[in-house]
């Protein structure tokens, strides 16, 4: 399983999957740890912050600590058109934990390139919303949203914040 993303919503997907007992989780996130998400990203500590802990690193260790059957593979990059193709290696699901447009349509094209499902899930402010995408079953996100948002038009949890009880609905 690919997670991309391991913000707010990525680390409680994140600590849902390790502790449902998924066998292999890649998770892909190219941010470090810092003071200002420890309100909302539960998986991180002050020292994790402090360190400026890459989130994907952290966070393989925080799972590890109360799931030690899973394999984890912590890969910090920026997902990007030129190595989204590699992380998808061997994946048959992608969860979304994506703070941007731009990433989430880019999950789409491979999802929808690759025939691979993804769950895309968005939380801002106190509202989010989850959406499963199957390829050739169900509508994409680009069939539901056609036109991307322009960069810095949306909401953000940097903006608009995002309160805990949203994400954990979303997840």
């Amino acid at each position: 399983m690919l997670l991309i993303g391991c913000g707010a919503l990525g680390s409680l997907h994140a600590e849902m999957l390790a502790r449902a007992g998924v066998g292999h989780l890649r998770i892909v996130d190219r941010d470090f740890v810092d003071f200002s998400n420890l309100q909302r990203q539960t998986l991180f500590t002050e020292s994790d912050a402090e360190n400026r802990v890459p989130k994907a690193a952290a966070a393989a260790e925080r799972l590890a600590e109360f799931n030690s059957e899973i394999t984890i593979e912590p890969i910090i990059a920026d997902v990007n058109p030129s190595n989204i193709e590699s992380l998808l290696d061997k994946c048959d699901l992608i969860m979304d934990g994506t703070d941007n447009f731009q990433a989430r349509y880019l999950i789409n094209d491979a999802s929808i390139k690759h025939g691979i499902p993804w769950i895309y899930g968005a939380a801002v402010s106190s509202y989010g919303t989850a959406m499963t995408i199957i390829p050739g079953k169900t509508p994409c996100l680009q069939c539901v949203f056609e036109e991307m948002p322009d960069a810095g038009t949306a909401p953000t949890c940097d903006t608009a914040g995002v309160i805990m009880p949203i994400i954990a609905a979303v997840s």
